[in-house]
């Protein structure tokens, strides 16, 4: 059992007779691409589990050996699902459990009876009971409907008052998903909302949502989070004083650009071991790698977008900045 993204960017489940010729063209597509992204799985009890996520939720289904659908492994809450386990003559299927107020929990789920229970969790000090996450959408600038994870303590009221946290990745193809967070935690216990957008130029809808926050349309990432700030100050969570930003490498690039380009939009900024001269980036260490995600700034033409929102070269005299803190590493091989 083969899991590609061979001419299925959201992923597909083929397979092949190893006791047979295993040309391509003889693998059997068991499961095919839908509108949900594959993301891993496990043969188990005669059957095939599958982990997937569907609009940024985790889904854990069970499929017959054909690609029959036969059912799907109920979840505690929103959240993330990895580790997806087991083995094909055992009826046990075990994986870990996430989300931003709840630890890394492993469950065991008899594919026999049907039911689920905790095998192991870790022991931490936190009642995940008082917190609750949710799932809204909004638009982007170009009207691409964008997905945010919302996290907070129960009870906030919508009346502007909430600081809030707000974080964000958009490339690479990574899947930023609602895993345990202390951070998210601890700032959700002190009165916070902590939001987490799903930005294009990550891998939440395949790879066709990952090209689509690459290149000349890496622009769509910041447009992606601006208006991700403006719902929350527009839906009354927050206002643009109390609403602070973080992100780190990539994601430092990211509230880099959003530092200079729109600082009347947040309060405060945390932009850690970040990647802010797109002019220069490819001279340092690891920078070459990632021509293929950003472009290549000594081409004339991809330094064309790359100076549209490169942190470093949009730093202008006549701005006033939010309060900022940078943060580096001497050993850092990356930015």
């Amino acid at each position: 059992y083969l899991l590609t993204d061979w001419n299925a960017p959201r992923g597909r489940l083929l397979a092949a007779d190893v006791r047979k010729a295993t040309a391509r063209d003889q693998w059997r597509e068991v499961i095919p691409q839908s509108s949900a992204v594959i993301t891993g799985f496990a043969l188990v009890g005669g059957r095939v589990a599958v982990n997937v996520l569907e609009n940024v939720q985790a889904r854990v289904r069970m499929f017959d050996p054909q690609g029959k659908f036969l059912e799907e492994i109920p979840l505690p809450a929103i959240g993330s699902v990895s580790g997806l386990r087991g083995r094909w003559e055992s009826p046990e299927v075990f994986y870990a459990f996430s989300s931003f107020h709840i630890p890394t929990t492993i469950y065991r789920y008899d594919v026999n009876t049907r039911t689920s229970e905790v095998w192991a969790a870790l022991k931490v000090p936190i009642r995940s009971e008082q917190f609750e996450i949710k799932q809204v959408w909004y638009e982007s600038r170009d009207r691409t409907r964008i997905p945010m994870f919302i996290a907070h303590a129960r009870g906030v009221k919508l009346d502007g008052s909430n600081p809030t946290l707000l974080t964000g990745y958009g490339g690479f193809n990574v899947s930023m998903l609602p895993g345990f967070s202390a951070r998210a935690v601890l700032w959700m216990e002190l009165g916070g909302v902590y939001a987490l957008p799903n930005l294009r130029g990550g891998g939440e809808f395949g790879e066709e949502w990952h090209r689509a926050g690459m290149l000349e349309r890496k622009q769509n990432v910041f447009d992606d989070f601006a208006a991700c700030a403006d719902l929350l100050v527009e839906q009354g969570w927050t206002t643009p004083q109390q609403l602070g930003i973080y992100g780190g490498s990539n994601g430092g690039l990211l509230v880099g650009n959003m530092y200079v380009r729109s600082p009347e939009l947040w309060g405060a900024i945390v932009c850690q071991v970040p990647l802010l001269d797109m002019r220069r980036y490819t001279r340092l260490l690891a920078g070459r790698s990632w021509i293929a995600e950003y472009g290549d700034p000594d081409v004339a033409s991809d330094w064309e977008f790359l100076r549209e929102y490169s942190p470093y070269q949009n730093v202008r005299p006549d701005r006033s900045y939010p309060p900022v803190l940078f943060s580096t590493s001497t050993r850092d091989d990356r930015v």
